[in-house]
């Protein structure tokens, strides 16, 4: 793949100012919140700059606090946040930033995320708002999610013409499945994802996420979609392969929830025909869990665009996204090297 663009990687999607409540709280009981960013795609290009690839992210969002926070945030970790289009603040809230509200969960209680997202910038996006020939022809690589084309019709049909236009100009294509049933129903997401499959390279997604918007179901899952044997994705993987053949990676995450802060993990692709799963983490502690999936994402596109050896991506891709469920936010706070150690084997022993 050729390195003579001006970036690795350009993501395109929803970013949200995130409020946590602490220790486990609801959110009811707090008299204080942890602020951060929850955006799929943003999560990604922020990640991908850590491992050291130069990035960028295209949005729209109001040039009001919240915006300016992601905007900034975004710079600090090396994002190009050029692109982002900021509109007037008009103090009505006809067009503004979305939030997003966690409780993160203990023992048998789940964390729950909640969304206050209705008129954000990006969900009223009109073409020709990004002039994508221009953008994408800067980039190696373009990713966006199923939150995107979630969001609204509006925000869909510029995903749908965005991967297009990647396509033409040989962009290599990633889409994160991400079904939020808070968003859309399995019906529309199904109806979309046939105008949106025929232009995506890489597909990430859980058995939950094949299932809601490909129509693809695991055979041995459970309805909590838990305890998937990896051999049984396989088969998942191949019918993705089969249903579009231009699809060269289907990658996944395989989560066994014991408790709110213990969980099984591991990831899983089917690579050019050939299937590779990870090492089993077991009894994984977790201080966040939202974010997991995107570092798992942001590992693997950071491998395929080094030209890792797959198996090695995937051993990588499954350490990096471990490390980050400890970490409060959906950002991933793991160097390279500490995902090198991990995926070596190196023990959790203080470093001194």
């Amino acid at each position: 793949m050729s390195n003579d663009k001006k970036f690795d990687l350009i993501g395109f999607g929803e970013a949200m100012v995130r409020f946590t409540a602490p220790d486990h709280a609801r959110l009811e009981q707090s008299s204080q919140l942890l602020i951060a960013i929850a955006a799929a795609e943003l999560n990604v290009s922020v990640n991908v700059s850590r491992l050291g690839l130069k990035t960028a992210w295209v949005s729209k969002l109001v040039d009001m606090w919240s915006g300016q926070y992601i905007v900034n945030k975004g710079r600090e970790h090396g994002v190009d946040m050029s692109g982002v289009i900021l509109l007037p603040y008009d103090g009505k809230g006809t067009v503004r930033n979305g939030l997003c509200y966690l409780e993160v969960g203990i023992g048998p209680r789940a964390s729950k995320q909640m969304y206050d997202r209705a008129h954000s910038a990006i969900s009223l996006i009109e073409p020709g708002d990004i002039d994508w020939e221009k953008t994408l022809s800067q980039t190696r690589w373009f990713h966006t999610t199923g939150i995107t084309t979630a969001i609204s019709d509006n925000a869909a049909r510029e995903a749908v013409t965005s991967l297009k236009i990647a396509k033409k100009l040989g962009v290599t294509t990633s889409f994160d499945l991400n079904f939020r049933s808070t968003l859309w129903s399995s019906e529309k997401a199904k109806k979309v994802m046939k105008d949106v499959m025929p232009y995506i390279d890489v597909i990430i997604g859980n058995e939950e996420d094949f299932e809601k918007m490909l129509g693809i179901k695991a055979e041995g899952g459970t309805e909590a979609y838990s305890d998937l044997d990896p051999e049984n994705y396989k088969s998942v993987a191949k019918k993705v392969v089969d249903m579009y053949p231009n699809v060269q990676v289907v990658g996944t995450t395989l989560r066994h929830v014991k408790t709110a802060l213990l969980n099984d993990w591991q990831t899983v692709m089917l690579y050019k025909g050939k299937f590779h799963a990870s090492r089993k983490y077991e009894n994984l502690e977790i201080l966040d869990r939202t974010g997991g999936g995107d570092s798992f994402a942001s590992a693997l596109i950071s491998s395929m665009l080094e030209g890792r050896d797959p198996q090695e991506a995937i051993e990588f891709s499954a350490a990096y996204s471990a490390l980050c469920h400890g970490f409060m936010g959906d950002w991933n706070w793991a160097t390279r090297a500490e995902a090198e150690r991990v995926m070596k084997g190196g023990s959790a022993r203080v470093i001194r």
